[in-house]
């Protein structure tokens, strides 16, 4: 058995996940040969799967969001493979109060956090996008990295997206020169473009607390980047502005392509190679997969359904746990999945569900283990 699950956000981590449905599939069957693959599709939670696949853990102080300093983790392994989770620097989690920023955070720390890779030894960099408090198109990571945003009199631009609209000129030529020599890849499940109706801000920005006004200063702001940024480094920025995750985590995603000449990769393919899940399969005769909440977004890039779609392809059958499930059968037939265990068929009221979310997930693998296995 080969339990391959991301987390169940707000309650358990993949890891823990993991070990609650082999606790209660030994339950049914002891001594059940199980192994385990924590995934992560290259939003939050990233770096745990890392850590839980055997990487480093590393830590820096960075800036926050709203500039307060924090404390960001990554993953290292010895042969320079690093993970870096943007949300670790940049997240929601770190804005003081709770309170957001929408026109003014900065993914100053992210950049901070990707030089912290970098002088650890980092020779490749998986890039995990997700779960950002900002909406700055990137530009303060790259700052960080050696960037300069100029407004007509030859000022830095203020953080965060908002500011974007001052903008002059920008001048790409300082970054960090290991850059060059640096594999990065741009991990996520967002093929947003930066701007326009489907663009970062219009799509993501009322997540981070912009309202309608907000969302049209960031759009106009980021095109307007956009802009300045082809003057300063030719047609590919107007072209990476519309591509396929380009508005990834605020528009990070546009900074990467544009500034680090990251390679956009679905995340959940990018984490699966990374955390060895291939060699993990073919022992397998049988998965287990799953998150918090299976529901349409799933189905667009998120780890259960890229673990599906590999386990499906190499011939094994699929069954999933999660918390909640908002998908018909139809849809999990599709996707690959045969059978789909919820929490709340066991407890319907959502706080106790996640409150004891380890002891009801241990009750749905013993009756996954005897429907399947006995």
């Amino acid at each position: 058995m080969l339990i391959a699950a991301d987390k169940f956000k707000g309650s358990l981590t993949a890891v823990e996940v993991a070990e609650h449905v082999t606790a209660g599939l030994r339950r049914a069957v002891p001594g059940l040969d199980v192994a385990a693959v924590p995934v992560a599709d290259g939003g939050d939670g990233t770096v745990a799967a890392a850590l839980a696949a055997g990487f480093t853990r590393h830590e820096a102080r960075v800036t926050g969001p709203t500039g307060t300093p924090v404390t960001a983790t990554f993953a290292l392994r010895a042969d320079g493979t690093a993970v870096v989770e943007m949300a670790e620097a940049s997240g929601l989690q770190h804005l003081p109060g709770g309170v957001f920023a929408p026109l003014t955070a900065t993914t100053y720390g992210t950049g901070e956090l990707l030089l912290a890779a970098l002088d650890a030894g980092a020779t490749s960099i998986v890039f995990g996008v997700g779960g950002s408090a900002t909406t700055d198109g990137g530009a303060g990571m790259l700052a960080a990295l050696g960037a300069r945003f100029l407004d007509a009199d030859g000022e830095p631009v203020g953080p965060g997206g908002g500011p974007l609209r001052d903008l002059a000129t920008a001048d790409l030529s300082g970054l960090d020169p290991r850059l060059a020599r640096t594999e990065i890849v741009l991990a996520s499940d967002v093929d947003n473009p930066l701007t326009g109706p489907k663009g970062a801000p219009a799509v993501y920005g009322p997540q981070k607390g912009a309202d309608e006004d907000d969302v049209a200063t960031l759009d106009a702001a980021l095109a307007h980047y956009a802009e300045v940024l082809e003057r300063a480094v030719g047609p590919k920025a107007a072209e990476y502005a519309l591509a396929p995750g380009a508005g990834a985590a605020g528009g990070i995603g546009y900074g990467a392509l544009v500034g680090l000449d990251a390679a956009f990769r679905p995340g959940i393919d990018v984490m699966l190679d990374v955390l060895g899940f291939g060699p993990a399969l073919a022992k397998a005769t049988f998965v287990i997969t799953g998150e918090g909440s299976l529901d349409e977004q799933t189905l667009h890039g998120k780890a259960p359904a890229g673990v599906a779609a590999a386990a499906r392809a190499a011939g094994l059958d699929v069954v999933a746990v999660c918390g909640r499930l908002q998908l018909p059968q139809e849809a999990l037939d599709r996707a690959g999945i045969r059978r789909a265990y919820a929490l709340t068929d066991l407890e319907s009221d959502p706080a106790r569900c996640m409150a004891e979310a380890g002891p009801l997930l241990e009750r749905a693998a013993e009756s996954l283990a005897r429907d399947f296995l006995v």
